[in-house]
C-alpha cells in the first residue's frame, strides 16, 4: 500500500505563527495541513459557537466536521483580533470570499506595523462585484502598494476534503517577489502538498475566479444530460476563452497552462465536489437558482464572479459565448435550455485567437510603481 512520507523536518526556527482569517472549508484544511506541518496555528472566525466548538473538540461544526485537528490549530475570534495579535504573526492567510475581503484588510491596516510586515498569503478567487477589483488591487487600495507588491497567492486543483486526507496535491505559489513566494512555498511545501514558483499574480487571479465560471456550465450541460464529448468541449473551449480573456487583461497566456489555470479549471469542472459545478449541475436539472445559493451549505463564488466578468469583457471587447451564456443564466432570466441551444448555433470561428495585450494590468502595475 502506498504510503506518503513523513513530514520535512523542521527546527524551531522553521517553526511559524500563522493566523488565518476564515474558518470555511478551505481555510479550515489549510490550517489542519500547516498545523501538521508543525506551525503555530491560529484560525479566526466571527462565528462564536465555531470557536467555542473548535476549542473543545478540535473539530469544526460547520466544515470538514468529522476531521479532528491537530492541537497546534487553535481558533480565535468573534472579535477581530487585536494588534498585538496580528504583530506577533509570521504569517496572514486570508481564506474568506473575495467579496469580504476589502472590509477584513480594512479592518486589519490599524493593527500592522508597516516596518515589520509578516507574509501576506491569499487563497481566494473571484473578481470584487462593482469595481472589478482583483485582489492584487484590493489589497493596493486598502493597506497600500507595498503589501500589494510583496503578497502571494496560492491556487490550483485543491479540494479541501482531499487535502486533508494527505492526497498528494499541487498548487500554484506566486508574487510579484520572488523572495516572498519563495517563503510561501517553504511554508506550505511537504510531500503530499508540492508548490511550484511563478511571478504573475494577475494571470493566476483571473485563472482562479474565471474557472468558477466555466465548472458552472459543465455543470448545467451534465444536468442537461449532455455526456463526455460536451464536457471535453466545454473544458478546452472554456480554457481558450480564459486565455484570451487573460491576455486582453495584461496576464501571461502561459499561465492558464498552469496548475493555477488548466489544472485548476480541469477539477473544478469534472468532479461533482465542486460547489460550482453543483449549482451549474442542479440549474440543469431544473432547479432555481435562490434555492440552490439557499441550500448549497457554502459559497459558490463563480456566480458573484460572473457579474464581475461580464463587465470586464464589456470594458476589454473580448467575445466569450460560455462566459457570456453563464452570465445570462445565473443573472438575466434566460432559461438553461435556450441558451444552451443559442450557443450551439455559435458560427465556426477560429480555435486560437489571442489578442492584443490590454490595459488593466499596465494600470495596476502604476498603481504599485512597477510599470516599466
Amino acid at each position: 500500500m502506498f504510503e506518503m512520507p513523513p513530514p520535512s523536518p523542521r527546527t524551531a526556527n522553521d517553526k511559524s505563527k500563522v493566523l488565518i482569517f476564515g474558518a470555511g472549508n478551505f481555510g479550515s484544511c489549510l490550517a489542519d495541513h500547516l498545523g501538521d506541518s508543525l506551525h503555530e496555528v491560529f484560525m479566526w472566525s466571527r462565528d462564536e459557537d465555531i470557536v467555542s466548538h473548535f476549542n473543545l473538540y478540535r473539530k469544526n461544526p460547520q466544515f470538514l466536521k468529522d476531521h479532528v485537528f491537530p492541537d497546534c490549530v487553535q481558533a480565535v475570534g468573534p472579535e477581530f483580533p487585536s494588534a498585538q495579535m496580528v504583530q506577533s504573526m509570521d504569517v496572514l492567510l486570508f481564506a474568506i470570499p473575495t467579496q469580504g475581503v476589502r472590509e477584513t484588510l480594512t479592518s486589519l491596516k490599524p493593527t500592522l506595523n508597516l516596518k515589520k510586515l509578516p507574509l501576506f498569503i491569499f487563497v481566494n478567487k473571484g473578481i470584487e462585484i462593482g469595481t472589478q477589483a482583483l485582489t492584487l488591487d484590493i489589497i493596493a487600495d486598502t493597506c497600500g502598494p507595498e503589501v500589494a507588491k510583496v503578497s502571494t497567492f496560492i491556487s490550483g486543483p485543491s479540494f479541501a476534503s482531499e487535502i486533508v486526507r494527505r492526497q498528494p496535491t499541487s498548487v500554484s505559489v506566486v508574487s510579484l517577489s520572488e523572495e516572498h513566494a519563495q517563503k510561501a512555498s517553504d511554508i506550505f511545501h511537504q510531500p503530499w502538498f508540492r508548490c511550484y514558483l511563478g511571478d504573475d499574480p494577475i494571470g493566476v487571479e483571473l485563472a482562479g475566479a474565471l474557472k468558477n465560471v466555466y465548472a458552472i456550465a459543465t455543470g448545467i450541460a451534465d444536468g442537461l444530460g449532455f455526456e463526455n464529448n460536451t464536457r471535453a468541449m466545454l473544458i478546452t473551449r472554456g480554457l481558450a476563452e480564459m486565455t484570451r480573456i487573460g491576455t486582453a487583461y495584461g496576464a501571461s497566456p502561459l499561465t492558464f497552462l498552469s496548475l493555477a489555470g488548466v489544472g485548476d479549471l480541469f477539477l473544478t469542472c469534472s468532479s461533482p465536489t465542486s460547489r460550482n459545478y453543483t449549482v451549474g449541475h442542479r440549474l440543469g436539472k431544473g432547479e432555481k437558482l435562490d434555492h440552490i445559493i439557499d441550500t448549497l451549505g457554502s459559497v459558490a463564488e463563480g456566480v458573484t464572479t460572473s457579474k464581475g466578468l461580464q463587465d470586464i469583457l464589456d470594458d476589454l471587447g473580448i467575445t466569450a459565448p460560455i462566459a457570456n451564456a453563464v452570465y445570462d443564466v445565473l443573472h438575466g432570466g434566460q432559461e438553461v435550455e435556450t441558451r444552451a441551444r443559442e450557443l450551439l448555433a455559435w458560427p465556426p470561428v477560429k480555435e486560437f485567437d489571442l489578442p492584443s495585450v490590454g490595459k488593466p494590468a499596465r494600470h495596476l502595475m502604476e498603481k504599485l510603481g512597477l510599470a516599466v
